[in-house]
């Protein structure tokens, strides 16, 4: 009998199983050697047929907008049907797509964007003109869209048109890393005009809409006259389920070719089996509790200062990952450029962790823990969290609420809530978690001392000086902020051993990351 609880595998005749992420973990062939070593293994690619990837969604109130763009799924979904003017490299630098070349003056306050020859879906070549009024409706301060803080450095009413495929950005200030503007996490370029993006969405992406059921599944088509070469593909879905049995048990029936985000216990158990290929991306994603900052208990540091010496990040490690990860270090970006590893690694201290809540009058604290099977590890880690706690002093209520309206929910509400992000340059998710106007700031850290830090670090030309602004920001945040990072996990998937081309060293968020425009089935 068809599963009730999942009517986007029902419709299309899936196969019953029992048994989302903000952004995170299919990373896929874009060009270069990863496509050919699988070429040479697996022979030529092969075109033709249709891709189904199941995805834990957001129900009934998901979008293809794609400015909107928030779980997984959604981000997926959107560079299906959508390009950027640059994307991230696996090493998180602004790579060009839509931007055939960028060129900055002498003072870093204008850079001149070039762009490529490519068209919209309906054929109408894709210009200047469109990508202003895309990053102008980003920036509309009636509306909250993703990227708006991270467009926030460019003067939208100065900067114009130069030419069809020529644009004159104009800045507030000089800007070092502007190509990491271009390259922004929902920066999408869409048609000048365009409103309607759940009937029949155009963009300038591989693949071309067909259908759109929200909280069940969307259908695209190849593209083929896509720019940077039509894909293998003839048709993609992705299918909306969101407990992982249930992706797990169609990816073994042969109902979908892939399921995003697996479980560690999982994957052990499939991996070199041969029914299911398991694919990991080491330590790509942070693990954090999420304190917020402007209201008690933690509106006083000392609180949050305890909390960040009860957890046992090795404790969590195995306990909620099953070890896959590594443990954190209370910042975002482990590894990535100007990630601050010189401070000291923070480990569990409860005698010091009593004597601060009891400097901060909180003995005896109570605290509400929300969390969600939405993300793998999330309920394990607040269950191990609330032990820990337990053994300074303090109790922990951990609830659970809807995976469809977990980041919702926790993003203004509650006090304490499990987080998780994947793979952005540390400069983009300071613009925007942690400056006093980012449109996703959970933690509501809002100081504007801080905000004009991360402006310094950015008018700033020389590499050295900038990285010795970001490290000042990371030592006021590792001593006092409100995110406690306790690891950086191994994201996993599993695909059918038949989809060809997946490649195992792009991050979540990155350009080659959810790239179904260069896979094919074998």
């Amino acid at each position: 009998m068809p599963d009730e609880r999942f009517p986007g595998l029902r419709r299309r005749g899936f196969l019953a199983a029992t048994g989302a992420a903000t952004l995170g973990t299919l990373a896929l062939t874009g060009c270069g050697g990863a496509e050919h070593a699988d070429r040479e293994e697996n022979g030529p690619p092969r075109r033709g047929g249709r891709l189904r990837a199941a995805f834990a969604g957001g129900g009934a109130s998901e979008t293809l907008d794609p400015h909107l763009s928030n779980l997984f799924v959604d981000v997926a979904r959107a560079k299906a049907l959508f390009d950027k003017l640059a994307d991230y490299g696996a090493d998180l630098s602004a790579r060009p797509r839509l931007a055939e070349k960028w060129e900055p003056n002498g003072t870093l306050d204008r850079w001149r964007v070039t762009l490529r020859e490519a068209t919209f879906h309906d054929g109408r070549p894709v210009t200047a003109r469109d990508v202003l009024h895309s990053y102008r409706r980003i920036a509309d301060p009636k509306k909250a869209f993703r990227a708006k803080a991270s467009l926030e450095p460019i003067d939208l009413d100065a900067s114009r048109a130069t030419g069809r495929r020529t644009v004159e950005f104009v800045l507030r200030r000089p800007t070092a890393e502007f190509p990491n503007v271009l390259a922004a996490f929902g920066a999408y370029i869409v048609p000048e005009h365009a409103t309607d993006f759940d009937r029949a969405p155009i963009g300038s992406g591989p693949f071309r809409f067909v259908s759109f059921a929200p909280g069940r599944s969307a259908v695209f088509r190849r593209s083929d006259d896509y720019w940077d070469g039509a894909p293998h593909l003839d048709e993609l879905e992705f299918v909306v389920a969101n407990e992982e049995s249930t992706r797990v048990n169609a990816l073994l029936g042969g109902q979908v070719e892939y399921a995003h985000e697996l479980n560690p216990t999982t994957a052990r158990a499939h991996e070199g089996g041969g029914r299911i290929q398991i694919v990991r991306l080491r330590n790509s994603a942070m693990q954090a509790f999420c304190m917020k900052t402007d209201r008690p208990p933690f509106d006083d540091k000392r609180v949050r200062q305890a909390f960040f010496l009860i957890a046992d990040r090795r404790e969590l490690v195995e306990g909620a990952l099953s070890g896959a990860g590594t443990i954190g270090n209370d910042l975002f970006g482990k590894g990535y450029e100007y990630y601050a590893d010189g401070l000291p690694q923070r480990s569990q201290d409860l005698d010091q962790a009593r004597h601060l809540l009891k400097q901060a009058g909180a003995e005896g604290l109570k605290v509400t823990l929300d969390t969600s099977a939405v993300a793998a590890g999330f309920t394990e880690a607040a269950g191990i969290f609330r032990d820990q706690a337990a053994k300074a002093g303090v109790t922990v209520d951990v609830r659970t609420g809807s995976k469809d309206s977990y980041w919702s929910d926790t993003l203004d509400n509650g006090t304490l809530c499990c987080y998780r992000s994947g793979a952005l340059p540390i400069d983009a998710h300071i613009s925007q978690r942690l400056l006093s106007d980012s449109p996703t700031n959970a933690t509501k850290w809002k100081h504007k001392d801080f905000d004009a830090l991360y402006q310094q670090a950015q008018s700033t030309r020389d590499t050295t000086r900038r990285a010795a602004v970001y490290a000042r920001m990371q030592r006021r945040l590792h001593a006092e902020g409100g995110f406690l990072v306790w690891a950086f996990a191994d994201w996993i998937l599993g695909t059918s051993p038949k989809l060809r081309g997946v490649e195992d060293k792009a991050p979540a968020n990155t350009l080659d990351w959810a790239r179904f425009d260069k896979v094919w089935l074998g």
